[in-house]
Formats: structure tokens, C-alpha cells, sequence
């Protein structure tokens, strides 16, 4: 059985936590992180969620286009586990000539969309939600009909984190959220 306190040597701090329990600091960080690697693992899986520095992408997908459509959505989760505040500033898809983000909102009854173009923020320790009917991906100018199954690749670029590529997962049309990865 593996040693969460590692070899026996090492020098150990103790404290009590609120409930009396007696830890070594050591491993109570190496708890946390089983602990959060198991709740990882219990969530479902999908085929690119991916890490870069404290920016966490996950559920990367859209949604099938019909034969003559010139453009596409993306829908993603994002989250900043950091302590500083992250821009998604620019994308790029070899599926299409473009790739923006945009917002839709209800103006006077009617549903408009507009770009982002500052892109999206993503405050520290905060979780944003690109998704049907708010903030989302647009692909623009795409080069062939996006097909239920299919992977597209995305290339993200954040101020902070850099680039983050994901694919997204293409999900049947109207569908209202992504394709668990059954793996």
C-alpha cells in the first residue's frame, strides 16, 4: 500500500483540524489531491477536456450543421482555478475561414447576437459557461458541414494560459449539450 506521508523520515508538522482529527500537513495536501483526483475521475469523461496552467477547459462541442450552412457554434466550459483574472482572446479552426465569440441576448423581444470582441473573461477561481443562447464559439466560413461524431479541431488563445487546443465534439443537431465520450 503506497504511503501518503511518504518515507517515514521525513520530518512531519502535525495539526488538528476542526473536526480533532490529528494529520501531518504533508499528508493532508496529499489527501487533497487524491481527493480531487478522485472526483475528477467520478465525473464524466469527455474526449479533449483539457489543462494549461490554472485555465481548465472541459466539454469542448457543438452541434451538427445541415449541408448548405456556412457557419457553426461551439460550446465549452471554462474554468480559472487561478488567482488572476484570464482573457479568451482569439481562436482559429482549420474547419473554418474564422472563429469568433458572440453573445446573445434578448433586446426588445427579439434574440440578437452580438461579438465579443475583448473576448471572454474569466475571473480567478470562477467557471464560465459557453453555451446555447449566451456567450459561445461561432465558426465562420466553415469548409465542410460539421457531422454528428465527428472531432473539430480548436485552437484557443488566452492572455495569460497561451494556447489550449481542444476538439470539439459534434453532437446531433438541437442538442442541448454535449456527447459523453463512452470510452
Amino acid at each position: 500500500m503506497h504511503n501518503l506521508d511518504g518515507p517515514s523520515r521525513a520530518p512531519r508538522r502535525h495539526i488538528h483540524d476542526k473536526s480533532g482529527i490529528f494529520m501531518s500537513i504533508i499528508s493532508r495536501g496529499r489527501l487533497a489531491s487524491a481527493l480531487l483526483s478522485l472526483a475528477a475521475s467520478a465525473a464524466p469523461s469527455f474526449a479533449q477536456d483539457a489543462c494549461k496552467g490554472t485555465l481548465v477547459v472541459r466539454q469542448p462541442w457543438s452541434r451538427a450543421t445541415s449541408p448548405r450552412a456556412d457557419t457553426g457554434a461551439g460550446y465549452l466550459i471554462l474554468r480559472n482555478i487561478g488567482r488572476q483574472p484570464d482573457r479568451l482572446i482569439s481562436g482559429s479552426s482549420p474547419r473554418a475561414a474564422k472563429v469568433e465569440f458572440h453573445t446573445m441576448k434578448i433586446v426588445d423581444g427579439i434574440m440578437r447576437m452580438r461579438p465579443l470582441p475583448h473576448g471572454v473573461s474569466i475571473a480567478p477561481g470562477a467557471e464560465g459557461r459557453l453555451a446555447p443562447g449566451g456567450e459561445h464559439i461561432m465558426l465562420i466560413g466553415l469548409r465542410a458541414p460539421l457531422k454528428v461524431g465527428e472531432s473539430i479541431p480548436l485552437t484557443l488563445r488566452f492572455e495569460r494560459a497561451g494556447i489550449v487546443t481542444v476538439s470539439l465534439k459534434v453532437a446531433p443537431a438541437g442538442a442541448t449539450g454535449p456527447v459523453e465520450d463512452r470510452r
